[in-house]
Parts: C-alpha cells; sequence; structure tokens
C-alpha cells in the first residue's frame, strides 16, 4: 500500500521488501537514510523532497524542480540519490522556507547553517546562489557586506581576501586581532601583505591590541619596502601608504630611518607616469599628493607632461589636484594645445568629455570632436585599442550638441562631413551621430542626406528685403554677439559657475543669438535677389498681381505675390511660400484653385493676372 512514510518503522519495513526479494539486501540501509532524511539530490535533478514510499511497488515519489510527483524505484533510489539532512540549508527550505527568511535577519546563523551544509566553507558565490533569491529577494549586495563585517568581528568565521575562497566556519573561536596576525604572518609577498594592512585598517578598533599589532606588522614591512624600493618602486609606495596609515591609526611613532614615499619619488631611474598607473586607484590621491610633496617646485610640470599618457580615471585625479592648488589656468592652456594640435590621447578626452563643465566652457567646441575623431583614428593602429571614448561619444545623446552649440556653420558643415568620413564608426552609429547633429543644426540636413527640398534650392526674394536681412546679420555679428561674449567674461569673472545665474543668462542668450545667426546664414546663403520686373502674366508667378473670386462668399480679393521675406498682409502683399500663393503658382486664368488656410478648405477662381509693376532697386 501507498503510505506517507513513517521515521520509525521505515528500516523494517525495508528489511521486509528484501526479504521479499523486491529489493537487495544491501540497499536497505541506504534506503533508510533516504527515508529518515526525507530529503535528497540527484546529480542530473538536483534537490529533491521524499513525499511517499509505496511498499506495494517498492518505489518513492520525490517532488524535483520541474518533475514534481515524479516516482522512483527504489533500488534505483538507493544507487542514485544520497540523502540531505533535515538540517541542511536546502533541506531547511524545502520543509519551512519562511522561518529560513525569518533567518536572513540575523546574518551569522544563516551564514553558519549555509557553510555548515557544505562541510563547514562555501565560497561567496555558493552562499549566494543558495540564499538567492528563495531567501534574500533584495539587494544581496548590501546583505552579503553587513554579513562580512559582521563574520569579521566574529572569531568563529574565516572570511577570505579573495573572492573566490572559500568563507571558513571553525568551532574554536579566534579573535580578529589573531586571525588578521596569522592571515598576514603567512601572506607571500608584500602585495599580499598589504591586503591584510588593508582588512586590519577597517577593523582598526576591534583589536585587543592595536599598538602591539601595529607594532609587529610594520616592523615587518619596513625591510620588505626596502626590498622592493627599486625592483617594484609603486608596491613598495602603497606598502608605505598602508604602513603610515597604520600607524596613525594605532597611535604609533615612526621608526628611524625607514623608507619614506618622498625617498621613492627621488631615486634614480622612477618614471612618474608609468609608475604612478600601476598604483591601485584608490591610492592614486594619496600617491599624487606625495608627489607634489616630494617635488614642490616641479610637480605641475610634472603632471602636465604626464597628462596625455595616463587613464582618464588618472587624469581625473591630476585635474582635482592641480584646478584645489590654483593651477587651473596652466591645466587648461596644457589642454587646449593637446586639443587645438590633435595630439590629445582618447583617455584624455575620455574624461573631458565626462567631466565637462563650466571651468572649461572656453575649450568645449567643435575642435573638442575634431581631436576625439584623430584620437580614435589613430587608436586603431595601436596594439592596445580602446573603444571607449567612441563608446562614450554613442551613449550621451547631448555632447555632440553642446561641442557645437555655440559653432559657426561652415565649421559645423566642416565637422559633418569628416563624420561622414571617418572610419571609426560604422555606418549605424555614423547614422545615429548625424541625426544629433541634424536636430540641433538643421542647416546641414542637405549635407547629410546628399539632396536638396525644393525650398533649400533657393529662395527668391526681393533687393529690399535682402538688404533689410543683411543689415539684421552685420548687428548680429557686429554688435550683439561680442557684447554677449563681453557679458560672459564678466559674469565668469563672478566665480562659482555653477551657482552663477548671470553667467547661465548670458550663456543661453548665446545659445539663442549662435542659432539666430545659423538660421540667417543659412538664409542668405539661398537668398536671389529679385527686382520681380515685367513678371510674365500668363500664368501666376512671383511679381503678379492676381484678382480672385471666393466660390462660397463671392467675395473677390486681391493679391500681390512677391519674394519669400515679403510679406504686408494688410496691403495685400504675400511671400509666394504662403499656402494662398503656392496654392495659385502656375495657375492662369480662369482656374479654380484649391487651397488649406487656417485649418479650412478654400476654393477660388482667378479671375485676372497683372504684373507687378515698379522700378527695379540697385543690386547690392
Amino acid at each position: 500500500m501507498e503510505r506517507e512514510f513513517d521515521f520509525y518503522f521505515m528500516k523494517a519495513e525495508f528489511e521486509k521488501l528484501a526479504a521479499a526479494g523486491k529489493i537487495e539486501g544491501r540497499h536497505v540501509a541506504a534506503l533508510t537514510q533516504l527515508a529518515e532524511a526525507g530529503c535528497c539530490t540527484h546529480r542530473s535533478w538536483g534537490f529533491g523532497r521524499i513525499k511517499t514510499v509505496d511498499t506495494v511497488f517498492a518505489r518513492f515519489t520525490i517532488d524535483f524542480p520541474g518533475k514534481p510527483g515524479h516516482a522512483m524505484d527504489l533500488s534505483f533510489s538507493a544507487e542514485s540519490l544520497k540523502p540531505v539532512p533535515k538540517d541542511h540549508i536546502l533541506a531547511r527550505k524545502a520543509m519551512d522556507l519562511e522561518a529560513v527568511r525569518h533567518l536572513a535577519a540575523h546574518h551569522l546563523d544563516l551564514i553558519k547553517i549555509v557553510l555548515n551544509s557544505y562541510g563547514g566553507k562555501a565560497t561567496p558565490d555558493q552562499i549566494q546562489s543558495v540564499l538567492v533569491p528563495d531567501v534574500i529577494a533584495d539587494d544581496w549586495k548590501k546583505w552579503w557586506e553587513t554579513a562580512k563585517r559582521e563574520m569579521k568581528k566574529n572569531g568563529h568565521f574565516i572570511v577570505p581576501l579573495k573572492k573566490t575562497e572559500p568563507v571558513v566556519y571553525q568551532v574554536k573561536e579566534t579573535s580578529l586581532q589573531d586571525r588578521l596576525l596569522a592571515e598576514f604572518r603567512a601572506a607571500k609577498g608584500l602585495k599580499a601583505r598589504i591586503l591584510v594592512v588593508a582588512e586590519m585598517l577597517k577593523g582598526i578598533s576591534d583589536l585587543k591590541d592595536k599598538v602591539a599589532t601595529a607594532n609587529e606588522v610594520i616592523a615587518a614591512l619596513n625591510p620588505d619596502i626596502v626590498a622592493y624600493q627599486r625592483t617594484q618602486p609603486s608596491v613598495a609606495l602603497e606598502a608605505i601608504f598602508s604602513r603610515d596609515e597604520l600607524r596613525e591609526a594605532a597611535g604609533v611613532p615612526p621608526v628611524a630611518d625607514e623608507v619614506s614615499a618622498a625617498q621613492i619619488w627621488l631615486q634614480d631611474g622612477v618614471k612618474f607616469g608609468p609608475l604612478v598607473e600601476t598604483i591601485p586607484a584608490a591610492k592614486h590621491r594619496r600617491a599624487l599628493e606625495s608627489f607634489k610633496t616630494a617635488n614642490p617646485e616641479r610637480w605641475d610640470d610634472v603632471l602636465r607632461g604626464a597628462l596625455n599618457f595616463v587613464s582618464a580615471k588618472l587624469a581625473k585625479e591630476f585635474a582635482s589636484l592641480l584646478i584645489t592648488n590654483g593651477k587651473l589656468g596652466l591645466f587648461k592652456e596644457t589642454l587646449a594645445k593637446h586639443i587645438n594640435q590633435h595630439t590629445a590621447s582618447s583617455e584624455l578626452l575620455l574624461w573631458f568629455a565626462r567631466e565637462r563643465n563650466e571651468d572649461f566652457v572656453d575649450i568645449l567646441g567643435p575642435e573638442v570632436f575634431r581631436a576625439m575623431l584623430t584620437a580614435m583614428e589613430r587608436d586603431q593602429f595601436n596594439e592596445r585599442r580602446s573603444n571607449r571614448l567612441r563608446d562614450f561619444i554613442l551613449e550621451d545623446q547631448q555632447l555632440l550638441g553642446e561641442l557645437t552649440a555655440s559653432a559657426d556653420i561652415e565649421v559645423i558643415k566642416d565637422l559633418t562631413r569628416a563624420l561622414k568620413l571617418s572610419p571609426v564608426f560604422d555606418d549605424m552609429d555614423k547614422r545615429s551621430l548625424l541625426a544629433r547633429l541634424v536636430k540641433a543644426h538643421p542647416a546641414v540636413q542637405s549635407l547629410v542626406s546628399g539632396e536638396q527640398t525644393k525650398q533649400e534650392a533657393g529662395l527668391l526674394v526681393s533687393w529690399t528685403s535682402l538688404e533689410r536681412r543683411r543689415a539684421e546679420y552685420q548687428e548680429l555679428v557686429e554688435k550683439k554677439i561680442p557684447a554677449n561674449s563681453k557679458e560672459i567674461a564678466i559674469a565668469r569673472s563672478y566665480g562659482d559657475l555653477r551657482e552663477n545665474h548671470e553667467y547661465k543668462a548670458a550663456k543661453e542668450m548665446q545659445k539663442i543669438l549662435m542659432r539666430q545667426k545659423e538660421d540667417l546664414d543659412v538664409a542668405l546663403n539661398r537668398a536671389r535677389g529679385q527686382d520681380f520686373v515685367n513678371a510674365k502674366t500668363d500664368v501666376v508667378g512671383p511679381g503678379t498681381i492676381v484678382k480672385a473670386t471666393d466660390l462660397v462668399s463671392n467675395q473677390v480679393e486681391t493679391f500681390t505675390i512677391l519674394g519669400a521675406w515679403d510679406s504686408d498682409p494688410d496691403h495685400g502683399i504675400i511671400s509666394y511660400l504662403t499656402p494662398i500663393a503656392m496654392g495659385m503658382l502656375n495657375h492662369k486664368v480662369g482656374d479654380v484653385v484649391e487651397y488649406e488656410l487656417h485649418g479650412q478648405q478654400r476654393r477660388q477662381r482667378i479671375e485676372k493676372i497683372d504684373a507687378w509693376k515698379t522700378e527695379a532697386a540697385p543690386a547690392a
């Protein structure tokens, strides 16, 4: 019969089955263990929970993931399944998941269960795979960081420095100080010792005797620093920083004749750029400060000289140190030189693009993007090819618009041509970037598409209106834009550009003025001056006077059709580009025309076409 298994008589039941020849006697012990455990694992199907034992057909019913109610022959089960104890984390989850979730609030208790489930040790990845997402559904990283801090303070857990090594639970308690000192003594090489010192600094307040600990560690570090001083100066520097931090945290006085950071920097053969690049990013600022202290007269020259040969992350630290020490002007001079000469590295330009702000407004411009194209093209021939700058340009939707915001239209056209010819971007990415340029500067649309619309082919304008537009353009470029530039300079002198409202207002006005200039540039380039004298009257065209009857109201209207910039509706003068004129163009007397005006459809019959008679204005 089939029944819920009873742990008290399972062994007797299996022995009866063996006596009846339904299973082999050697399987009794294994089957008893499986039944008593209630849970098991299969090498292919994973964890399973034994639901019932069928003593008639000699089989288990087991729930596996994706295979609920799976029937397995008892003999096959004895050979292929392994029992999972009731206190195993997998069994606990299967039996009472909610109780395990409540345990998550007690980090150490839950970690102890997991580790004991796997023989007292498990890697962080193994622990995560067991707990996420069933037990810990949200913010595993935060939970794990808290758990690590608690384990490091607790004497029963050993938390490794490397993520690939297992966390270990030990019954015998070891103090944090004893554990860290043991790890320090066992560490192979100065780099490994530096990692242990970092852990000591994190838990310095929990050490029983931080002075004794610091004295032992510093005494061991100093000879290592001497040994590494010339062969691996970057590691020696890192060790010096760790040593000095530990000394300060523990309140230990300096040791006589120990190697200082200045001695590392000033020794023969040390190359600043390559050395600082090999120091971990977290120590970059400390390294640069120590270099500045060791070289008070020339530190800024060295930093500016190395600026073009370091990573974007290090370039950020260079910039920060130079700016905070009053070297912004010199720094900008170096940066502008590299950009204008197209010698700037892709890493330097990547930093500049990421960190661009109002401090560099006088450098930010289309030439930056030209320098970017040059740098990326140069990178294609380097062994250490990087796509980081290219990827950033594609991701930052605002970059191109900001760099070209105040540029002359001809400069933008040249930039558009350069982008179209550049081998750096594939066709799809290139189209995306060109679309951004067109969005910011519609005037380059024809250059991008390779064709012109009818309206772009040329504008017929009267000489009077052309002179008026030219006067507007002259006032814009000779008065308004220079005046705005002065306002920007004055506002910049007030300092703190991030909170400088006068500066922001002047910059916004600059965008408006430059857009007006761009629009006028395009319009004047398309303009074709006309006197509209002796226009043909067989059909409606620019330079004609048209009388037309509205077929709904029978009202007669007169329209004088002139150039694109000629419009005086009160006197019946309209541009040939208006909906009314466009509807009438090329039609003759007697034709009925239709057009839409203000959302309404209108029908008119052309009654008469006359030439607009006036004396031609002299060409300018």
